[in-house]
């Protein structure tokens, strides 16, 4: 009889942690770069931390009104407040987040030679940047850290502006890669198809704040604010609302097959 009542024991927690795994939502977190007394790249009509908010929230809003408790929206920042990269990353970790979308404004020097008709969206996953190209954009959005206090100790010495420090992607592999390449991937043909971005294609970058945190995660650049017409795009609401739009459609399907590979 007591064998009995162990083994009925037994199956009722294993049914209760059944259940409790399949109610436990997926969480999304979203993350608006920038923000506050960082402003990011300047365009003539707006500037990189008011468009990549908006874009957030419109994204964030377009999952919480399909999926409602399914998913849980967890957002960096949902004001114009700066947040340091680590608090950015901590916030994700803490939330013990499935999927980490972190969304930019990308930009090339003023001294750069077709600066004006540079266009094209790029998503980013963590790893090692295999141009030049690809190391300024990391160096430009690490760069964040110049404005954080006691960066260099809380960071252990990690210099955004030095190619040495970048020997850490190089060392350490992401172990979300392929689940992070799988979102980039869906993210990037939808930002050429439904918002009619220029295919600037997926890439790998050292970004601090990618490999700080324990999920799948990208970076997405959305257009060339230093481009006249791409900024008319994202300083409109239209261009906005298709860059979300574009957005939602990717964490769609991959949320689907998601649940689908899960056996939900």
């Amino acid at each position: 009889m007591t064998r009995l009542l162990l083994i009925l024991l037994m199956s009722v927690s294993a049914f209760l942690a059944s259940v409790a795994k399949e109610s436990k939502p997926f969480v999304v977190v979203i993350d608006a770069g920038h923000g506050g007394k960082d402003i990011g790249c300047k365009g003539k009509l707006t500037n990189e931390k008011t468009i990549v908010l908006d874009v957030a929230k419109r994204l964030g809003g377009k999952i919480s009104k399909k999926y409602g408790d399914k998913v849980k929206v967890v957002y960096t920042r949902s004001t114009d407040k700066f947040v340091e990269l680590a608090d950015r990353a901590k916030i994700a970790n803490d939330a013990h987040g499935n999927l980490f979308i972190s969304i930019h404004v990308n930009s090339v020097d003023k001294k750069s030679r077709g600066r004006t008709t540079v266009k094209g969206a790029s998503v980013y996953t963590c790893g090692l940047h295999k141009s030049d190209a690809n190391l300024r954009v990391a160096m430009r959005e690490n760069s964040v850290m110049e404005l954080e206090k006691n960066s260099r100790s809380r960071y252990k010495d990690f210099d955004p502006n030095s190619s040495e420090s970048y020997i850490i992607f190089e060392l350490t592999q992401n172990a979300h890669l392929n689940q992070s390449l799988d979102f980039a991937s869906r993210a990037q043909r939808n930002l050429v198809k439904k918002a009619g971005r220029a295919d600037k294609d997926v890439r790998q970058a050292g970004f601090w704040v990618l490999w700080s945190v324990s999920m799948p995660s990208v970076l997405v650049e959305l257009d060339f604010i230093c481009n006249p017409t791409s900024e008319k795009f994202l300083h409109s609401a239209a261009g906005k609302e298709k860059c979300a739009t574009a957005l939602f459609e990717a964490f769609d399907d991959y949320y689907k097959d998601q649940k689908k590979t899960q056996g939900k």
